[in-house]
């Protein structure tokens, strides 16, 4: 991934922003070519530290060719992400870009065993399920056995180990605190989602800012 330094985030804020989505785009090469497919994830670490991405794919997808444990995966993991107008900017001479984050999480992928696999299903889960609460998790206990494997008989579990950690957190972090509060405030006032979450990592980035948007003319103060 290319990352200008201003915009590159350490390793343990990667590992971070992927495990709080949880959902990527895993990544492969085959001899056909390449080969995407988006799903969810979990995060453990192995007893060295070392992350482990724990994921489940259709059997039918090529992806599950590809897991032989050699061949190098990568997950691209996204958040909210918002264009920016070059008139936003309280110095002239601006020219519009795109603010976002990004992180892209590589390694060898294997299939899982049906121990292990039982397992993911139980942690991814219970992860996604915890995010719900006051709500009662559901677990796989709650489906009939029956039912149960033959879904599991439908599905290969993998395990993806992270050598490599990359990330590109884009927030104007090059611009002056007039430049930042000028955009924040624009992005703020936008009715997507995405311009919103950009705006509100960026006051988060410069806390002591004032973002406070002056009242219009004939407006109460």
């Amino acid at each position: 991934m290319y990352a200008p330094p201003q915009f590159k985030p350490d390793r343990s804020a990667c590992l971070a922003f992927a495990a709080a989505r949880g959902f990527g785009l895993a990544c492969a090469h085959d001899a056909a070519g390449p080969i995407a497919s988006p799903l969810p994830f979990a995060i453990q670490y192995a007893s060295d530290g070392t992350p482990l991405l724990s994921f489940h794919i259709a059997r039918n997808n090529p992806l599950a060719r590809c897991a032989d444990a050699r061949t190098p995966w990568l997950m691209a993991v996204t958040a909210g992400h918002a264009y920016v107008s070059a008139d936003w900017y309280a110095s002239p001479d601006q020219v519009p870009t795109w603010l976002y984050r990004s992180v892209q999480l590589t390694g060898p992928a294997a299939v899982m065993s049906a121990s292990e696999l039982e397992a993911q299903l139980d942690d991814v889960s219970a992860v996604f399920e915890a995010s719900l609460a006051p709500k009662r998790p559901w677990t796989m206990a709650k489906m009939a056995a029956g039912r149960r494997n033959a879904m599991k008989q439908a599905i290969v579990g993998v395990m993806m180990r992270v050598d490599a950690v990359a990330g590109s957190f884009k927030l104007n972090q090059h611009k002056s605190d007039a430049d930042h509060v000028a955009v924040a405030i624009a992005l703020a006032r936008q009715p997507d989602a995405g311009s919103q979450e950009i705006a509100a990592e960026m006051v988060a980035l410069r806390p002591h800012l004032d973002y406070t948007v002056p009242a219009l003319a004939g407006e109460p103060a």
